[in-house]
């Protein structure tokens, strides 16, 4: 097994020298005789073999070796932190890794910018983020396999919080034949064309869900594969109005309208599977987002208020 010459001590030593501008001013900071520090970084040249510093008038400074293993040894000692805090945190209860479940319909955007307050509050924990299709979240739910589950379903015995309101549109290409026939058209004439469908992402799924009666059907991954597909005239697909909108302002995408009724709205909510188990690092997660959910509400409700006002002076 590999022994190492080096000592973290001294490498943060050398760092302090560095970032303190000299040894005096770096014995100072670490209420250390500069003798030792000059001592503790002489040895660890000599047991590398290695010029790290190198004295210019009275200053030391460094060479283009000592630069490069400087960059390392941070890594190295920022490792070291990171693994000593990591165990502080599970000390703690503070969970090493965090998941967060996210149904594929939800907009991206509310979830982004509550990790962004998130991450430097996180400790170190690890996030992974699993996209989720219809059977697929309600699963993520009920197997308590995400911490976190943004869903647009509850599954029975469970509580959510309701986050948002996501507007389900039928879209196709302006040129398709559908959207040439006079408006709005009947399921059945619907059902005789194709149909893109996004797949669920259970491995159990449950077509109980959505407008699934096209014979002729082609299952995506993603909503974007899906939207791919409809610019070029192939089919036709419900979508959530804000990933096709700029597509439907510009008359790159064309809304089609069902007889009856084309309006199709769910509610996200945010579940935790097991709140009894939720720890610190989850609980400051879903604070963030239900923040996030207010300040969101408070945009859309000041813009809907601009615009009402817009219209009124027009």
């Amino acid at each position: 097994m590999y022994r190492p010459k080096s000592t973290l001590e001294q490498w943060r030593i050398l760092q302090a020298v560095v970032d303190y501008g000299g040894y005096a001013q770096a014995a100072k900071a670490l209420n250390k005789s500069q003798s030792s520090l000059n001592h503790a970084v002489t040895k660890l040249q000599d047991l590398l073999d290695v010029k790290i510093l190198e004295t210019v008038g009275r200053k030391a400074v460094l060479t283009e070796a000592g630069k490069a293993l400087l960059r390392r040894s941070r890594d190295l000692t920022n490792s070291v932190s990171s693994l000593e805090q990591l165990a502080v945190n599970i000390n703690q209860d503070w969970e090493p890794e965090i998941t967060l479940a996210l149904d594929l319909a939800f907009p991206r955007n509310t979830i982004y910018q509550a990790l962004k307050t998130f991450m430097p509050e996180s400790r170190g924990s690890r996030l992974r983020i699993i996209d989720t299709v219809l059977t697929g979240t309600l699963d993520a739910i009920t197997s308590a396999s995400a911490d976190i589950v943004i869903s647009l379903a509850l599954p029975k015995g469970y509580l959510g919080e309701p986050i948002r309101h996501i507007e389900f549109v039928l879209v196709c290409h302006p040129k398709h034949y559908l959207a040439s026939l006079p408006q709005p058209i009947s399921t059945e004439t619907l059902s005789q064309h194709l149909q893109i469908v996004i797949s669920d992402t259970s491995d159990s799924p449950k077509e109980n869900q959505g407008w699934l009666k096209s014979e002729l059907r082609w299952t995506v991954s993603q909503f974007d594969s899906a939207i791919d597909l409809l610019r070029q005239n192939l089919g036709f697909c419900w979508l959530p109005l804000h990933k096709v909108e700029h597509l439907l302002s510009t008359a790159k995408l064309t809304r089609l309208y069902l007889q009856g009724s084309s309006y199709k709205q769910s509610s996200a909510f945010l579940v935790i599977p097991k709140p009894e188990h939720k720890g610190p690092g989850v609980c400051l997660l879903e604070k963030l987002i239900l923040q996030q959910r207010e300040i969101d509400l408070l945009c859309y409700e000041n813009a809907s208020q601009k615009n009402k006002i817009d219209h009124g002076t027009k």
